[in-house]
């Protein structure tokens, strides 16, 4: 045991959170994971988090198919680094992978995307390089689809990254967007910013702020 008191206050914490109701233990694995992988935290917390998923059914080629889905977002050194600490944490427990069908080669190339037309707008104001960077990750993440992510959990883990890196604008409201289209409701968004509070309670209050702001802006339900 590192500290005694650390570890009680560490372990009131996780309780707290993960009694929360909205989210299954699937999109919890998912939302630690992220958490781990933006703030470069691959110890002995990554693997508890890889050992708590496999025990609730989400396999690690399900942590792979996360990782390739945030890459862009997280940025590829980072997903690198996690996908490093999977492939260790396979080996020591004997978990073979299941066999992907790698990317067309027509989709390692610049060309058309389906990001949306008023996405590419504003990237081609800000940057012509920037914009064909954007319509390469969107090429090749259309190459492999989701892989086993649903549309909500894809929302989660996106809003997520937003939220460790505070990049709390657009993106910020793109991704609660991607969430809500994938079925989760606005509940259901803030208790996956509950559950982030754990990861940094003054990233999540800025966060908070821009969400409310972000709900302003919406329809009403």
């Amino acid at each position: 045991m590192m500290d005694v008191i650390f570890e009680q206050m560490a372990g009131a914490t996780a309780r707290h959170v993960d009694a929360i109701a909205e989210l299954t233990e699937r999109e919890k694995t998912f939302l630690r994971v992220v958490a781990d992988v933006c703030q470069s935290a691959l110890g002995s917390g990554f693997e508890r988090h890889l050992r708590a998923g496999h025990d609730h059914g989400v396999s690690t080629s399900d942590v792979r198919a996360l990782l390739r889905f945030i890459s862009y977002d997280s940025g590829y050194h980072a997903a690198a680094a996690g996908l490093e600490r999977l492939v260790e944490f396979e080996h020591r427990h004997g978990i073979v992978p299941d066999e992907v069908e790698p990317l067309d080669e027509g989709l390692l190339v610049v060309g058309e995307s389906p990001l949306p037309a008023a996405a590419r707008e504003e990237l081609k104001k800000l940057d012509g390089h920037f914009l064909e960077h954007f319509d390469l990750q969107s090429r090749m993440r259309s190459g492999h689809g989701p892989g086993t992510l649903t549309e909500r959990e894809r929302g989660f883990a996106s809003l997520s990254v937003d939220v460790h890196y505070q990049t709390l604008g657009e993106t910020f409201r793109t991704h609660i967007g991607r969430a809500l289209r994938g079925g989760a409701s606005r509940e259901d968004v803030r208790a996956a910013l509950r559950f982030n509070a754990q990861f940094g309670v003054t990233r999540a209050w800025r966060a908070w702020e821009a969400f409310n702001d972000c709900l302003a802006e919406l329809p009403a339900q």
